[in-house]
């Protein structure tokens, strides 16, 4: 007896977008309309921003990464040669600074409009009575100010805090146009006030790669990005890539090389000049639409789960009914035995048997 067997979904159908497969298994997206997060990594080793002002420059990567969805992270390693090395182009705007206040101080020379204080408020001739003004005066303040708050502790430092936040944020604009940075050019301390975390490694070869990769492997591994944007030429990150693009992370190089290794491995690249001139925030778009409609496919293909299969596979689910072939069969026991009780032969027709008893009445 053959038996048809009726299974109750076997292949069940996956809801739209809700499991995404990767290389390290499968990823639930708890809300695909939220944007990603983006974590910017700076090789500063290998790109510094050179004559560019650190903290424009800062500004226009974290523009051109907030295309591409939340920017959560930023963050900048680099030995201390790197913060204490100052530019061809630093060095020759003090030159000339240099050089404009010793006519200044000569009266060869005379500025256009007196120099302004911009704490205080008060006016000077020459640039270098207004330098010896703000570290005589503003410094000093600034310091007392700093030391209070160290050495106040619970409500007390609280509100110190707040009565001195406002005096010491003017402070600080106003040295950054005045004072010269204690260490290089100050590229440490304009990143730090562009949101970057700075981080500075010891003097040896290949130090800050390691470390910016070991701090990149941590944030894949710990799920805290979801797109990954690296400023470096430097192919030792080729495989950080490939990782990132493994674990369907979305990836970005930003550099000069046109057509290096690492930029082919990316999904995308965009050059140093393209981030300063803006033009990455515009073609950062249409990138950001082709990775929708990635997704959009990836989502949509199939995938055979043979454990999911199993266990929505059930026996007791199995419902066996009579087929037609059983009732097929009785009939044809019922014919064998009505052949069987004429005493014929199954090849005999009915027929020829009628013919010869009609011979043998017509002898008779």
């Amino acid at each position: 007896m053959v038996s048809i067997l009726k299974f109750r979904s076997i292949f069940s159908t996956r809801p739209y977008g809700a499991i995404r497969y990767c290389h390290f298994g499968s990823e639930q997206v708890k809300n695909p309309k939220l944007p990603p997060r983006v974590g910017l990594f700076w090789d500063l080793d290998n790109k510094p921003p050179n004559s560019i002002p650190p903290y424009e420059v800062a500004n226009k990567l974290r523009v051109a990464a907030s295309s591409f969805g939340v920017v959560r992270h930023m963050i900048a390693y680099a030995n201390s040669h790197t913060f204490s090395h100052v530019p061809l182009a630093v060095r020759e705007r003090k030159k000339e600074r240099e050089l404009l206040n010793h006519l200044e101080n000569k009266g060869v020379i005379k500025p256009n409009e007196p120099y302004l204080c911009r704490v205080c408020g008060r006016k000077f001739h020459t640039n270098e009575k207004l330098v010896n003004h703000f570290k005589q005066l503003h410094e000093r303040e600034h310091a007392k100010r700093v030391n209070q708050i160290e050495s106040a502790r619970g409500s007390r430092r609280v509100k110190l805090v707040a009565k001195y936040s406002m005096k010491m944020e003017k402070y600080k604009k106003a040295a950054r146009a005045v004072l010269t940075p204690k260490v290089g050019y100050g590229l440490a301390d304009e990143l730090k006030r562009a949101g970057f975390w700075v981080q500075t490694v010891l003097d040896k070869p290949q130090a800050a790669d390691r470390a910016l990769k070991s701090h990149m492997v941590d944030m894949m591994d710990h799920r805290r990005i979801e797109c990954l944007v690296l400023v470096s030429d430097d192919s030792d990150f080729i495989n950080v890539i490939r990782e990132a693009k493994l674990r369907c992370l979305k990836t970005v190089v930003i550099g000069d090389t046109p057509d290096g290794e690492l930029k082919r491995t990316a999904d995308a690249a965009f050059s140093w000049v393209e981030i300063l001139m803006g033009k990455a925030k515009k073609e950062a778009v249409s990138v950001v639409e082709n990775w929708k409609d990635r997704d959009i496919l990836k989502r949509l293909e199939w995938t055979y789960n043979a454990e999911g299969d199993i266990k929505k596979f059930n026996p007791d689910d199995m419902v066996t009914e009579d087929s037609e072939d059983k009732n097929i069969e009785d009939i044809c026991d019922e014919v064998d035995d009505a052949y069987k009780d004429d005493g014929g032969a199954w090849w005999e027709l009915d027929s020829d048997d009628m013919d010869s008893r009609n011979n043998v009445c017509v002898q008779k």
